[in-house]
Parts: C-alpha cells; sequence; structure tokens
C-alpha cells in the first residue's frame, strides 16, 4: 500500500483474509459462487473511542487477526486494493494462533489415513 491510511477515532482498516480456490475433494469454486470471507488482517487502526472526556484505547491492534459481521463496514479501494473500513464495534472477535484448527491437525499428520 503506497498511500498511508490513518483511520479516525475507533475505526479500523481490514484487509481480507482470500480463501482457498479449492474445497477437499479438488473441485475449483468459481468467483461468483463464492461468499466473501469474514476474517481479515487489522492494518490500521484509530487512536481510540472518545468517551467522557477521555480517549479509551481500542482493543485491536496492527497485525490482529479478526471476525466480523458479513454486512460489516465500508468497503474502499486503495491503490487498486480492496480494504475494509469499520467501527472497533462491529468485529466480533481476535483470533488467536496461526492458522485454523483443521490446517495444524493436517500438518501434524493427523489429517491422513
Amino acid at each position: 500500500m503506497a498511500q498511508k491510511l490513518t483511520p479516525l477515532h475507533d475505526r479500523v482498516v481490514i484487509r481480507r483474509i482470500q480463501e482457498a480456490e479449492t474445497v477437499r475433494g479438488g473441485i475449483i469454486i468459481p468467483d461468483t459462487a463464492k461468499e466473501k470471507p469474514q476474517e481479515g488482517i487489522v492494518i490500521a487502526a484509530g487512536t481510540g473511542k472518545f468517551e467522557k472526556g477521555q480517549t479509551v484505547p481500542l482493543a485491536v491492534k496492527e497485525g490482529d487477526r479478526v471476525l466480523f459481521g458479513k454486512y460489516s463496514g465500508s468497503e474502499i479501494k486503495i491503490d487498486g486494493e480492496e480494504l475494509l473500513i469499520m467501527k472497533e464495534d462491529e468485529i466480533l472477535g481476535i483470533l488467536s494462533g496461526t492458522g485454523k484448527p483443521a490446517e495444524k491437525l493436517e500438518k501434524a499428520g493427523a489429517g491422513k489415513r
């Protein structure tokens, strides 16, 4: 991202995490049939929410992997990249760990028969 976007107050900028193009059986899913992922990475965060004369810092920070609602936020396009900007209240949770549980099992060899 060549331009630097700094969201104001309690807003965050999120880059959606792209899902795999194929399913387990090897079937390729066309773009028209795919739903947009509800998972992303925070790439910029505002200073915090202003409440009762004080600034309350955000619970999320840059680099956090988060879950958000299907219709949350506003889509924006910066330097050809599609991003989401939303209030912190629209974020449902922060994911910890490096991958999904199924991916971890396959890497460990538990998914093989």
